[in-house]
């Protein structure tokens, strides 16, 4: 399964990224994924559901340490979602 993660911390600060923005970033940047699109205002990374889930993680604890208090995260499947569609049982 693929997925993709959108994510920001807060709070926000115009004139220079706080040190909880630099650290997400750092860990999205060194992370092995397959794609990590950085921006002033949010982040994108797409990846293997492991790669992706094992971010989250890193990307929460870490950024609270550093003084995040609020992250905004958004996660969706891109591809492989595993769903099955009910057998057909009627004969």
């Amino acid at each position: 399964m693929r997925l993709k993660l959108e994510f920001t911390t807060e709070p926000f600060d115009l004139d220079e990224p706080p040190a909880h923005a630099v650290m997400a970033r750092e860990v999205a940047l060194g992370a092995a994924l397959d794609t990590v699109d950085v921006g002033p205002f949010g982040n994108t990374v797409e990846g293997t559901a492991d790669e992706v889930l094992t971010l989250v993680s890193e990307l929460l604890s870490k950024s609270l340490a550093v003084g995040a208090t609020r992250i905004s995260l958004q996660l969706n499947v891109v591809e492989g979602s595993g769903a099955r569609a009910p057998e057909d049982t009627a004969s």
